[in-house]
């Protein structure tokens, strides 16, 4: 069973890229892989072997399918009385077909032809090629119809989405689910001359410092990439190194440090960086990154849990494991691959690590706290943990974060929104969800 072409025959044009596309979608529904790790080499066969522009297409084909996923679930719902069993890829074949004709700027006729030329690869869907074709076609031709009843919100779990509601409110709730159907800006952090990058690659500077552009073609092309003078982090993720305040000269670590985006931020502004990860392997993609910047830090691989410096710190910037559901717009396979007990189990691992962490910060020092996640319990419920280690709070003031007010919280922790930053271009607003917390030893 599968969707790659039967060697008896040419694959039509057009349908390797679906095909890898469907597989991708497969890979993160059904067998609850991260994208991520579907689209390094070895996850897809099928993917790999595609030239680099059909990648392109198959990748975009994807997210647009998975940040649609459970509208686009309910549309199907709706125009499929009974949903058929041992069925093949029909239904993410389906997904990727509707993903083009409400979604994106494909003609009617090539997502409906290729998907049902997928459907004929497939020994299990080859059946429903009747059914599929009349869904598709009716979804072609009433789209404006369909489209209007259709509810953000539905692009998340039930259980997540009633999270959200409780903790932030029913109206927040729907402007964070509105926020992750756009495509994100690419955010860069700059060692410096921000107004003049910003220039240079046709973007603009964002109050919190960082340069904002509407991604096009390879990163690696961009100018200033193989001299090391920028490196891609959004503008969220930027916040947690910056709050630590002036760290030149200063003994930092950057725990669960991988990739590497607050390392390199601590290492360009002077700090003596040490850089703990438990996964060898994506402490090597931070090497490198370092590597191309120009930047140093002593690294290690470790389990923060298990590990102890040889000397207390002057600061520790701890971006601990956590659900990540903050980062929806850029990775939309996110709410798909979690469960309702995720961020309980992942907030005793948090605690452990800031606990332990407290104890190596020397008196007088900072210890910045972040998650990106928007659940209350990996955020704001971990505060107490800090101050029955000894630390106290030191709110964070709207100016140290380029004056984005409305991320301030009563307690002067900082609570970014994926709808936030907003600005006149769609494409150019919006930052990840993120929780950060200061505080310091006495």
């Amino acid at each position: 069973m599968g969707l790659e072409p039967r060697p008896e025959r040419a694959a039509a044009p057009g349908v390797p890229a679906r095909a890898a596309a469907t597989e991708l979608l497969f890979g993160v529904l059904d067998r609850k892989r991260p994208l991520d790790q579907l689209l390094e080499p070895g996850g897809i066969a099928l993917y790999d072997s595609l030239p680099a522009r059909d990648r392109r297409l198959a990748y975009a084909i994807a997210v647009t399918a998975l940040r649609r996923h459970g509208e686009v679930d309910a549309l199907l719902g709706r125009l499929i009385e009974r949903r058929p069993r041992r069925a093949g890829r029909l239904y993410r074949v389906l997904e990727v077909a509707a993903a083009q004709l409400l979604f994106m700027d494909v003609p009617d006729h090539a997502a409906v032809s290729i998907a049902l030329e997928q459907l004929a690869a497939d020994s299990e869907a080859v059946h429903f090629k009747g059914l599929a074709n009349a869904v598709l076609r009716r979804m072609a031709r009433e789209r404006e119809t369909l489209l209007a009843g259709l509810d953000p919100r539905l692009n998340a779990p039930a259980w997540l989405s009633e999270r959200w509601a409780l903790a932030y409110g029913e109206e927040t709730a729907s402007r964070i689910a509105a926020a992750h159907l756009g495509e994100p800006p690419l955010d860069l952090t700059v060692k410096g001359d921000a107004e003049g990058w910003a220039a240079k690659l046709g973007g603009i500077v964002l109050p919190t410092g960082g340069v904002r552009l509407i991604p096009s073609g390879p990163i690696d092309e961009l100018p200033g990439y193989g001299d090391g003078e920028w490196w891609v982090q959004d503008a969220a993720a930027a916040l947690p190194a910056r709050v630590l305040g002036d760290v030149g000269g200063k003994r930092v670590a950057d725990l669960c440090a991988a990739p590497g985006g607050k390392t390199a931020q601590l290492a360009a502004a002077g700090a003596e960086v040490t850089a703990v990860d438990i996964s060898a392997h994506r402490l090597t993609r931070l090497k490198q990154n370092l590597a191309r910047l120009r930047l140093k830090a002593e690294t290690v691989t470790a389990d923060v849990l298990a590990w102890s410096p040889p000397a207390p710190f002057d600061a520790i910037l701890l971006d601990a494991p956590c659900t990540a559901t903050g980062t929806i717009r850029r990775h939309p396979d996110v709410p798909w691959l979690k469960q309702p007990g995720d961020a309980a189990k992942l907030a005793r691992l948090q605690a452990a690590m800031l606990a332990r962490a407290a104890t190596w910060l020397k008196p007088g020092g900072t210890l910045v706290y972040c998650t990106c996640s928007l659940e209350p319990e990996e955020g704001e419920a971990e505060v107490p943990v800090a101050e029955a280690a000894g630390l106290r709070v030191k709110p964070i003031a709207a100016r140290e974060i380029g004056g984005l007010a409305e991320a301030i919280t009563e307690r002067g922790f900082v609570r970014t929104l994926p709808f936030q930053l907003a600005g006149p271009d769609p494409r150019l607003s919006g930052l990840d969800g993120f929780f950060i917390a200061r505080l310091e030893k006495p």
